[in-house]
C-alpha cells in the first residue's frame, strides 16, 4: 500500500514538473496556393514571435503554462488570431489566411510584361508596397522614392522646384514612369507630371534597373517605375490619408470603392496639396520653398466579363499652379521685370486602359493617351506648350513546350508644339509643331530549360519618322538554387532614347542662360549589363535576412549631355563626340526579427562619366555614393509603430559660372533623416506624426547666384558676350539657380491621420 501511494505520488510530481516546464508551439501558415513565406506570428500576452520560412513554418519556444492568443499576420491577408493553451496537446497549429489583395502576392508585370511572382521572373524587379511609403509619408511620388535603394528625386532648381527621378545616376529622361504598365509620365511630364497620383490608391511600385527598351521603347534607357494601382474588386470601401505639416503644407488622399452593377466596380481617388506660405529661412530673398495648389481626380473602372477576361479603364486629370522666386512676387509680376518670379500653370489629362480579346487565346490591347498644357513664366521668359500622345499596344501570349513566347505590335503619336525654336523654321519665324509616328514590333521567348533555369530573349524594332530604324535586342539569364533561397540572374540588353530638351530640362527653360544647339541631336544609343544574386536566410529563431546585390555597366553612344561650362551665359546641346559610362554595385538588405524589428537598408557605389577627346569627367549632379534605410519596430502590445527613415549622399559636382565662382565644385556629404510615430485604433483608424530632416540639412545660402540682382542689371558684358569682373561683381556672376543639389526645406514637424474602411 506505502508503495503504491509513493509511485503514485512520483508519478504526480513528474507530471506536475512536465505540465509547468516551458513549451514551445509549432505550426503552418497557408494561402489557397500553398505555404505563406514571411508571415508574422505573436503570442501577443507574451510579445513574442516569429516569422514563416520559405515552408510556411513558424516555431515559438519558452512558453510557460496557460491559455494565449496567437496572432498571425501578413501584408496583403486578413489578420486571423486563436485563443490556444499551453500545453498544447494537439496537433501542429495551421492557419489559412484568406487575401485581401492577391495583386501584393510578389507578383510583377515590368520585367516581361506578364503577370509572374517575383521569383520566376528572368528580369530583376523590385517591389515596394504601399506600406512601404507610409514609413515617411509625402505629398508626391517624386518624394516617395527618396528611400528607394539608387533612385534619387534630383531638385533642377532652386526656384520652382522642378526636378526628376535619377536611377543609377542618369538623369531623369533616361526613366520611364508607367501607370498600370502604360506610359503616361513622359515628354512634359517628366518633369511637370510626377506629382498629382493619388497615393490613397497605389498598391505597389515596381522598379527596374537598367534599359527596357526591347518591350518598352524609348525613354526605358536607364531603367522604369511602374505604379501599380489597386484593383477595384480588393480596394477598402473608404480610405483617406490627410498630414499637415509645420510649414504649412497640407495633402489628402481619398479612395472610394463602388459598386455600378454585379459586373463593374470603379475606383474613385483625389489628390489636393496646398501650400501658400512664402518661407526664407537662408534669407537669400527666394522662397525655400514653390508655392503650390494642386487637384488630381482619379478614375479606375474594372468590367468583369465572361472567362474572366479583362477589361479596364482609367484616367486622371491634374490642375496645378506654382510659383516660386523673390518673397515680394504676386501675380501681377508674372512675366515682369521688377520681381522676378518662375509660376507654371499645368492643366493636364490622361486615360489608359487594357482590353482582352474575345478570342481562344491570350491577347490583349492596351491603349494610353494624354494631354499636358504648359503655361509658364519664368522671369520675362515665357514658356507655352501643347503635348498629344497616343500609344496602343497588342500582345499575343503563347505557351509552346518549354517556350513561353510574347509577340507584339504598338505604335506611338506624338504631337507637341511651343513657342521655343524647337518646333520653329525659318529663323523663327513660322511656328512648325512637330508629329512623331514611332510603330514598333517586338518578340519576347523565355524557354525554361527546368524548374530552375530559364533564358529570355527579346527584339525589338521601331522606325521612329524622325530618325529612322532603330533595333533594340536584349537577354536575360536565371538560376534559382534547389531549395529556392539563391537567385542568379544575368543581363544584357539595349536602349535608345529620343531626346526633346525644352520638354525634359527645366534648366532650358529658366531665362538664366542662353540655349544653344550645335547640330540636330541624333538618338541616343546604350549597352546595359548586368549581374543580380538573391539570398534567402533564415535563422534558427525564426528571424529572415535577405540580401539582393547587383552589379551593372551602361555604355553610352550619342550621349547628350547639357554643356554648363565652356560658357558661363549658355548651355550647349550636343551628342557627345566620345562614350559616357554608368557603373556600380548595389546592394539590398531586408531584415526582420521575430520581436517586430525591421530593416530595410541599400548601397550603391557607382561611377557616370563622360569620355570625350581623350579627357574623362565626371557628370554633373552624380554622386558616387548613396545609402537609403527604413528602420522599423511595432509595439505590438501597444498598437505602435516607430519609424527612422533616411538617405546620405556623397559629393556631387556641379555647374559653375566661370573660374572666378567661388562656390564650392562639389556639394558636401549631406543626409535627410525622419523619424515618424504611428497608433493604430483597432483596424480603421490611424494617427501619425513626426519630425522631417532631423538634421536640419539645407544647401548654402548661395546656391542662387546673384538672388540680388535675377535681371542682371548689375552685371557687365564685353563685345562677345563674356561677362566682365568688375568692383561690383568681382567673381563675373550671372543670376543662376541651376546650383541645385538638395531641397531647401529645414526641419519641420508634420501630423496625419488615416482612416480605412473595408
Amino acid at each position: 500500500m506505502k508503495s503504491s501511494t509513493l509511485n503514485t505520488l512520483i508519478l504526480f510530481l513528474l507530471l506536475s514538473q512536465s505540465a509547468f516546464a516551458q513549451q514551445k508551439i509549432k505550426g503552418t501558415i497557408l494561402d489557397s496556393k500553398g505555404p505563406l513565406e514571411f508571415a508574422n506570428v505573436l503570442i501577443k500576452e507574451k510579445g513574442v514571435g516569429a516569422v514563416t520560412d520559405k515552408f510556411g513554418i513558424f516555431e515559438i519556444g519558452n512558453l510557460d503554462p496557460g491559455q494565449y492568443t496567437v496572432q498571425v499576420s501578413l501584408l496583403g491577408y486578413g489578420t486571423q488570431t486563436r485563443r490556444i493553451s499551453i500545453p498544447y496537446l494537439s496537433q501542429d497549429l495551421v492557419f489559412n489566411l484568406q487575401q485581401l489583395d492577391g495583386s501584393l502576392d510578389e507578383v510583377v508585370v515590368s520585367g516581361t510584361m506578364q503577370e509572374v511572382s517575383k521569383l520566376d521572373s528572368p528580369v530583376p524587379v523590385e517591389v515596394y508596397k504601399a506600406a512601404f511609403f507610409r514609413s515617411n509619408p509625402t505629398p508626391s511620388l517624386f518624394e516617395s522614392l527618396q528611400n528607394v535603394n539608387g533612385v534619387r528625386p534630383q531638385i533642377n532648381c532652386n526656384v520652382c522646384n522642378t526636378g526628376d527621378i535619377h536611377i543609377n545616376g542618369l538623369e531623369g529622361p533616361y526613366t520611364m514612369i508607367l501607370i498600370d504598365g502604360m506610359p503616361i509620365v513622359s515628354g512634359l511630364a517628366t518633369v511637370y507630371g510626377l506629382t498629382g497620383i493619388p497615393q490613397a490608391l497605389i498598391d505597389r511600385i515596381e522598379v527596374v534597373k537598367g534599359p527596357a527598351s526591347t518591350l518598352y521603347g524609348s525613354e526605358a534607357v536607364g531603367g522604369l517605375i511602374n505604379v501599380i494601382t489597386k484593383r477595384p474588386e480588393v480596394a477598402p470601401l473608404v480610405s483617406v490619408d490627410a498630414f499637415a505639416s509645420g510649414w504649412g503644407e497640407v495633402n489628402t488622399d481619398l479612395g472610394i470603392k463602388s459598386t455600378v452593377s454585379k459586373s463593374i466596380q470603379s475606383l474613385s481617388g483625389v489628390n489636393v496639396f496646398w501650400y501658400d506660405n512664402p518661407i526664407d529661412n537662408n534669407g537669400d530673398g527666394f522662397t525655400d520653398l514653390t508655392l503650390q495648389k494642386r487637384i488630381s481626380l482619379f478614375q479606375k473602372v474594372e468590367i468583369q466579363r465572361k472567362g474572366g477576361r479583362a477589361f479596364n479603364l482609367a484616367g486622371r486629370y491634374v490642375n496645378e499652379n506654382r510659383w516660386g522666386g523673390q518673397m515680394n512676387w504676386t501675380q501681377s509680376d508674372r512675366g515682369g521685370d521688377q520681381v522676378y518670379g518662375e509660376s507654371s500653370d499645368t492643366r493636364r489629362w490622361e486615360a489608359f486602359g487594357t482590353y482582352q480579346l474575345p478570342v481562344k487565346e491570350l491577347v490583349n490591347f492596351q491603349f494610353s493617351a494624354n494631354g499636358h498644357k504648359q503655361d509658364s513664366y519664368y522671369g520675362t521668359t515665357i514658356f507655352l506648350a501643347d503635348q498629344t500622345i497616343a500609344f496602343g499596344q497588342l500582345t499575343w501570349v503563347k505557351e509552346v513546350g518549354k517556350h513561353n513566347f510574347l509577340l507584339g505590335s504598338a505604335y506611338r503619336y506624338t504631337h507637341y508644339d511651343d513657342n521655343t525654336t524647337a518646333t520653329s523654321i525659318e529663323g523663327g519665324n513660322k511656328n512648325f509643331p512637330a508629329e512623331i509616328h514611332l510603330p514598333g514590333v517586338f518578340l519576347q521567348d523565355e524557354i525554361r530549360f527546368n524548374s530552375n533555369q530559364s533564358l529570355l530573349a527579346g527584339l525589338r524594332y521601331d522606325y521612329n519618322s524622325v530618325h529612322g530604324n532603330i533595333l533594340s535586342p536584349r537577354l536575360n539569364y536565371k538560376l534559382v538554387s534547389e531549395d529556392k533561397s539563391m537567385v542568379f540572374r544575368f543581363s544584357v540588353g539595349n536602349g535608345f532614347r529620343v531626346a526633346n530638351v525644352f520638354t525634359e530640362d527645366h534648366a532650358a527653360l529658366t531665362g538664366a542662360r542662353e540655349v544653344v544647339f550645335l547640330e540636330e541631336l541624333a538618338p541616343e544609343r546604350s549597352w546595359n549589363t548586368n549581374l543580380n544574386l538573391v539570398k534567402k536566410i533564415y535563422s534558427d529563431r525564426g528571424n529572415y535576412f535577405g540580401l539582393d546585390g547587383s552589379v551593372f555597366y551602361t555604355h553610352f553612344t550619342n550621349r547628350i549631355v547639357p554643356d554648363y561650362e565652356t560658357n558661363p551665359n549658355q548651355i550647349i546641346y550636343a551628342n557627345l563626340d566620345g562614350t559616357a559610362v554608368s557603373r556600380g554595385v548595389s546592394l539590398n538588405l531586408d531584415a526582420v526579427w521575430n520581436n517586430g524589428f525591421k530593416i530595410l537598408a541599400g548601397a550603391t557605389l557607382m561611377d557616370v562619366s563622360l569620355d570625350e577627346e581623350g579627357e574623362r569627367v565626371r557628370q554633373l549632379f552624380s554622386e558616387r555614393f548613396s545609402g537609403v534605410w527604413t528602420i522599423g519596430y511595432e509595439f505590438q502590445q501597444l498598437g505602435l509603430t516607430i519609424d527612422y527613415t533616411g538617405n546620405v549622399y556623397s559629393p556631387m559636382r556641379l555647374p559653375l559660372l566661370g573660374e572666378l565662382d567661388d562656390r564650392p565644385e562639389y556639394s558636401p556629404w549631406w543626409s535627410i533623416q525622419n523619424i515618424q510615430l504611428t497608433k493604430s485604433f483597432g483596424t480603421k483608424w490611424q494617427v501619425y506624426g513626426g519630425v522631417k530632416n532631423l538634421l536640419n540639412f539645407t544647401p548654402p545660402a548661395n546656391s542662387i547666384a546673384r538672388a540680388f540682382d535675377p535681371f542682371d542689371r548689375g552685371v557687365e558684358f564685353d563685345q562677345g558676350g563674356n561677362i566682365i569682373p568688375t568692383a561690383s561683381n568681382p567673381n563675373a556672376l550671372t543670376f543662376d539657380p541651376n546650383y541645385a543639389f538638395a531641397p531647401n526645406q529645414g526641419i519641420r514637424g508634420f501630423f496625419g491621420v488615416r482612416f480605412t474602411l473595408n
